[in-house]
């Protein structure tokens, strides 16, 4: 049976959706629909929280984390904590097509697989989230004598950098993880997700992005679902998971989100932030939630000639 192809995403996927629709309006893969579009994404430097010009961690260091999931078969492949490459959902699909017996690389293990798969290196830290990175710091010199002794002011970057971490506060403008989700003419689902992650998080955090069942869930029987924001949130109730069972029992996407972030929200968080999330059915039907007005989502039909801006069901 053909289905209608659709793809939607998350705040500022709009980016990156109509190269995934390119693809799809051409009786491409859903697959492909996502990685193309999340590409598109990575390489906005005007886009603080992926890819190329995302903000770094405490160290100054840009860290990637994306994930790719594939509906009929729940096959998944993700990255976490990688440096030096810009296009992570590439990698992480590399993981579930060429290293089939693992599901999730990070670190220095996920650029060495990288670099034998032929990807790129390219620096990530571009000067303009260098510079958001040293306003909020409120250290630049502490930055510059990374190869001399510890001096008094080493030890107040770090106190900086770890009440920074603490903090865990996004900077002013658009923020948080990019979702897309796609259906093909085939009805084969994909969902793909890609981050920096927290500004200023500590080194080698890596959050809901890479996890399937958090940040990242597809089930074809069902649908598929993607988080973005407070990620340890999503990790502790298995929010993308939650989210696709709630529709195997029924719900729509727009209550099924709604249901899963009331269910994070129930949950005690020092570190307290907004979560949000996104829910796509094999037969076509969307919907997402949001713990903030005005939030909103992105979609793209074949007779859609440029996204189409969807309002999310408010969770108050």
């Amino acid at each position: 049976m053909t289905a209608r192809p659709v793809i939607i995403g998350s705040e500022r996927s709009d980016v990156g959706l109509p190269a995934g629709m390119a693809i799809l309006r051409a009786g491409g893969r859903a697959i492909d629909a996502v990685e193309a579009a999340l590409r598109e994404c990575e390489d906005n430097e005007a886009d603080h929280y992926v890819g190329t010009g995302g903000l770094p961690n405490a160290r100054g260091e840009v860290q990637l984390d994306a994930s790719i999931m594939v509906g009929s078969t729940r096959a998944f492949g993700a990255v976490g904590a990688l440096r030096d490459f810009p296009h992570p959902i590439s990698i992480a699909r590399a993981v579930l097509e060429r290293l089939p017996q693992h599901c999730l690389l990070v670190g220095e293990g996920a650029e060495t697989f990288a670099q034998e798969c032929g990807f790129a290196r390219a620096e990530l830290l571009t000067d303009e989230a260098r510079r958001l990175y040293l306003d909020a710091l409120g250290a630049q010199d502490a930055v510059e004598g990374e190869h001399t002794e510890a001096s008094p002011g080493d030890r107040r970057y770090r106190e900086t950098a770890r009440a920074l971490m603490q903090r865990l506060a996004p900077h002013d403008g658009p923020w948080g993880t990019i979702n897309v989700l796609a259906l093909d003419a085939a009805g084969e689902l994909c969902v793909g997700v890609s981050t920096s992650g927290y500004p200023w998080k500590y080194p080698g955090r890596v959050g809901d992005s890479a996890l399937p069942g958090a940040g990242n869930y597809c089930d074809l029987r069902y649908g598929g679902a993607a988080c973005t924001g407070r990620g340890e949130m999503a990790m502790r109730v298995c929010g993308a998971r939650e989210i696709v069972d709630l529709l195997a029992a029924g719900a729509t996407p727009e209550r099924a989100c709604a249901e899963m972030l009331a269910d994070a929200r129930s949950l005690p968080d020092e570190f307290a932030a907004e979560l949000r999330a996104l829910a796509l059915t094999p037969d076509g039907r969307h919907g997402g939630a949001a713990g903030k007005e005005g939030s909103v989502y992105a979609l793209m039909t074949v007779g859609h000639s440029a996204p189409e801006i969807r309002p999310r069901r408010l969770v108050s």
